[in-house]
């Protein structure tokens, strides 16, 4: 995709994010990789006003930024830049305060493995990062270790990161974690759910890796 392709492409997640009641309001944000740096959300802006050009570019190396007069990019610039830098299977991020996320993050809830697709964000469980102040560097290195060998986190009395190898992808993995925290925060009403093991999720992971390709 093209530069202004991809500005578009953040702009449109953020709006389906909301859209599909994952997030609300302005609390959301997404980036994806471009070049030496990312395209990320600008900070506050609401989603139905933000443009293509305001979309921010953050240099990985060192967090400098490019933008519009007057924009800064998301509070949360740092862990989509710490995530990518880190990651080089992933190509974007999002991050939303969906209600079911959120719920579990304030209990400092991992998902565990009470239903299969759990896998799908890449283990046996769904981590809750620790507790720390939005937008800094604390946030960011809880973030990136409870993503390891994860595409998809809590962070504690806060919300969630979803990441894959597209906003397409990342968008849509957001929706199942929501789905999943939504189911699993219903089940804790009635009683502890029963937790697949690790054997029956790893039958489950190796599934998923041909899981809807066409098969040789």
């Amino acid at each position: 995709m093209s530069e202004a392709q991809l500005r578009q492409q953040v702009v449109d997640t953020v709006r389906q994010m909301n859209s599909l009641g994952i997030n609300q309001g302005t609390s959301g944000n997404a980036s994806v990789r471009h070049a030496d740096g990312l395209l990320i959300t600008p900070s506050g802006m609401p989603y139905e006003a933000m443009q293509a050009e305001d979309v921010v570019f953050v240099r990985l190396s060192d967090g400098e930024y490019q933008a519009r007069a007057g924009l800064k990019p998301s509070s949360e610039w740092r862990f989509h830049r710490d995530i990518l830098a880190a990651r080089h299977d992933l190509n974007a991020v999002v991050h939303t305060h969906g209600r079911a996320v959120t719920t579990l993050a304030c209990l400092h809830q991992d998902i565990p493995a009470f239903h299969y697709m759990v896998a799908i964000a890449g283990g046996d469980s769904i981590r809750c990062a620790p507790y720390a102040l939005f937008g800094t560097q604390e946030l960011s290195d809880n973030a990136l270790k409870a993503l390891k060998d994860r595409k998809a986190c809590l962070l504690a009395n806060h919300g969630m990161i979803a990441c894959e190898s597209s906003l397409e992808k990342a968008l849509a993995l957001g929706v199942e974690v929501e789905t999943l925290a939504d189911t699993y925060w219903r089940c804790l009403q009635v009683t502890r759910p029963a937790i697949l093991n690790r054997l029956q999720m790893a039958e489950v992971l190796e599934r998923f890796k041909t899981y809807g390709q066409r098969q040789a």
